[in-house]
């Protein structure tokens, strides 16, 4: 098996990983004042059914780690 050989991930990828973190930060971890800003993003998904709620800041916590870690491992990604 050829060893892995870690590439920087992509601008795009790096992006959405810390809008991803950002977000489940605030959601997860109550920021009284940080909450407050998030209510745009709030009423743009709330048409379709998902709820800002700290289950959902810990699953955006996860997918923006797994995000950094498959732009690494994952060539063009």
């Amino acid at each position: 098996m050829p060893p892995l050989h870690p590439n920087p991930p992509r601008l795009v990828t790096v992006a959405l990983a810390l809008a991803l973190l950002v977000v489940g930060t605030i959601v997860a971890l109550p920021i009284g004042q940080a909450v407050d800003l998030l209510a745009p993003l709030a009423d743009v998904v709330e048409p379709y059914g998902i709820e800002l709620n700290q289950p959902l800041g810990f699953l955006c916590l996860l997918a923006g780690d797994a995000l950094l870690v498959a732009g690494s491992l994952l060539p063009g990604l």
